[in-house]
């Protein structure tokens, strides 16, 4: 059919407005794995309240404003929010050109911390302090360098077709690539950290599809390399001893075993539906040191109980569980890598943290994902589920 003066009638239909185009099939915001999003989003939610309790009654912490973590908290998850878009609208194919780039920086970043730009919070020497308030703790974006430039070259020959999986040569040279920052953030020293980036190597290579000899070289090494920094003293007395108060509860609970033993109370007191918001006394009573930050996870015992702290360990499974899909899915070996990276990381980091303070995992000085206060980790997760939702975004849709 045509109208007058032979123009076709689809030239004169309106263009499809900004509703229908946000809800039509091949949209971004359609593409989008919710579940991962909406759980992200109620655990930074549920970290405000739990900061906000932990953090209230410690004038010596808020000058005298019980609100000022609270606003903290919720301002880094807004600007991790803000990083997450930005992630998608750039895309996890873009950032692959821009591999070496953030590469670099991450290494200018990390040896920042070695020089007078450094400073030392909690006992570990991971820190630069950039003015009002706020610091940068570079090693949690070094998480998702490591990931990212693994991938690049894991994937490289294979996603181009020219190898059914990478070489030795290949793996040999991503190992290296990741043992620079991993070395230089040992030298800090943030144990933490680096036992968090040896899971993500271990997933990064598992996915991969690289040789099982070195998969099971790189967890020889990380034994002996253990017994290596242990004998050659290059722990901190307060690594050692937090090591010591794990094997040995009972070891000193006045003093290296303190943080555990209370946090421990404070998790057991909730029991079912917890003391209420804003009503344990461990937490009110300030017994539990760092509950804002690695021990967040009392204050859910504590008050919300064993339902409130299970629902975070729901909201936690989601995210793997979605995350996995999203690696499975995926078409390009460069995307799986990347997923799992980020599946290693989030579930290693979430296991240890909550585990430590129920005293099965040494003290390691970790927050828990998107619920402890924290600028730089907040950050970096959030780029993280940018990641994970540019992945499931730029895959190639189903008939």
């Amino acid at each position: 059919m045509t109208a007058p003066h032979g123009f076709s009638v689809s030239r004169y239909a309106p263009e499809r407005g900004t509703l229908a185009k946000l809800a039509a099939r091949d949209s971004v915001l359609r593409r989008l794995d919710w579940p991962i999003l909406l759980s992200a989003l109620a655990l930074s939610g549920i970290g405000s309240l739990l900061v906000w309790s932990a953090t209230r009654g410690r004038t010596e912490l808020n000058n005298g404003d019980p609100y000022y973590f609270l606003f903290r908290h919720v301002l880094n998850t807004g600007i991790g929010l803000a990083l997450m878009i930005g992630t998608i609208w750039l895309g996890h194919r873009t950032l692959r050109g821009a591999v070496p780039i953030l590469y670099g920086l991450s290494i200018v970043l990390i040896l920042a911390v070695l020089t007078p730009l450094g400073a030392t919070i909690n006992g570990a020497h991971a820190w630069i302090v950039v003015g009002g308030g706020f610091s940068l703790q570079p090693s949690e974006f070094v998480k998702i360098t490591i990931i990212l430039v693994m991938a690049m070259l894991l994937a490289a020959k294979v996603d181009a077709g020219d190898q059914l999986h990478p070489d030795h040569r290949t793996v040999a040279k991503a190992l290296g690539l990741a043992a620079l920052p991993m070395g230089i953030v040992m030298l800090m020293p943030d144990l933490g950290s680096v036992m968090v980036m040896a899971v993500i190597v271990l997933g990064v290579l598992l996915a991969s599809g690289a040789s099982n000899r070195w998969v099971l070289g790189l967890i020889g090494a990380g034994v002996l390399g253990a017994v290596l920094v242990t004998a050659l003293g290059m722990l901190d007395e307060y690594q050692i001893n937090r090591f010591a108060a794990f094997a040995n509860p009972d070891l000193d609970p006045a003093g290296v075993g303190y943080n555990t033993n209370q946090a421990r109370i404070a998790i057991g007191s909730g029991g079912l539906l917890g003391a209420g918001l804003f009503k344990g006394s461990q937490t009110t009573g300030q017994f539990v040191p760092e509950q804002q930050t690695d021990f967040v996870f009392t204050v859910a015992g504590e008050e919300l109980g064993f339902v409130g702290a299970g629902l975070i360990l729901v909201l936690l499974g989601v995210i793997l569980w979605r995350s996995c899909r999203i690696a499975r899915e995926t078409t390009e070996l460069y995307g799986t890598i990347v997923a799992a990276g980020i599946i290693a990381w989030f579930a290693f980091q979430s296991f240890e943290n909550i585990g430590m303070t129920l005293g099965i995992m040494p003290v390691a000085g970790l927050p828990l994902p998107f619920v402890s206060y924290g600028g730089s980790s907040m950050f970096a997760v959030w780029v993280a589920i940018g990641l994970l939702q540019s992945i499931r975004v730029q895959r190639p849709m189903t008939a």
